[in-house]
């Protein structure tokens, strides 16, 4: 029996007992019931300090468990922090440069174009001049013709 439950057991023994006259509310109780009910008390009195031992002792390892397990998480969630600000950073870096590579791509593209535009405008110069060179040589040889036909006729 429970200690609480046999405590209750010699309450109602006091409370069903007669009171004794004239003594301000004493009672009269039989002494071998109230000492078979101390003894049982004696009794169960240390399995349920041994429970409740165990039960704290339960506790103890139950709560050093969870702080265990506690600390175990939080150091997973900073290393996985760690992970992340590392990729975010390698992310940003890579965006970096490979910004400055197409900016460099872009920069040297320009300039490729600018010295192809002016190759090109080279060329179209030197073209235009040989063949305006080549026209008035055309202009001159017909002329020379006309003229020479000119001469024949008249002559």
């Amino acid at each position: 029996m429970k200690v609480d439950d046999l405590i209750l057991q010699l309450q109602d023994l006091i409370n069903d007992s007669k009171t004794v006259p004239l003594s301000g509310g004493k009672v009269m109780v039989s002494s071998d019931e109230v000492y078979d009910i101390i003894e049982q008390i004696q009794d169960a009195m240390p399995a349920e300090v041994r429970q409740a031992k165990n039960i704290v002792a339960d506790r103890k390892q139950i709560l050093a468990e969870a702080n265990r397990e506690s600390e175990n998480i939080i150091r997973a969630a900073e290393e996985r922090k760690k992970v992340m600000l590392n990729q975010s950073e390698l992310v940003r870096e890579a965006q970096a440069k490979a910004k400055e590579i197409v900016d460099d791509a872009k920069a040297k593209s320009a300039e490729i174009r600018k010295a192809a535009n002016v190759y090109v405008d080279g060329i179209m110069k030197r073209t235009e001049e040989s063949l305006s060179t080549q026209l008035n040589e055309v202009k001159k040889t017909r002329a020379n013709i006309i003229n020479s036909q000119r001469a024949k006729r008249e002559g």
